[in-house]
């Protein structure tokens, strides 16, 4: 009968486990970016960008 009791503690306790949640919280503020740098943000304002994505543009609009 012990033996019984102690198991079945050892199952309710190790089902209790999959209820925890961590409690760290993340603030975030509105406009700014946190994450890794983008490559492509400083590309962004270059002639060279520009001209290519006028071109992209252009290219998708053309008459079919």
């Amino acid at each position: 009968m012990r033996v019984t009791k102690l198991a079945a503690i050892l199952v309710v306790l190790t089902g209790l486990t999959g209820c925890y949640e961590s409690t760290s919280v993340t603030l975030h503020e509105p406009g700014v970016y946190k994450g890794s740098s983008d490559p492509l943000l400083a590309a962004e304002g270059s002639q060279q960008h520009q001209e290519d994505l006028r071109k992209r543009f252009e290219q998708g609009q053309a008459p079919r």
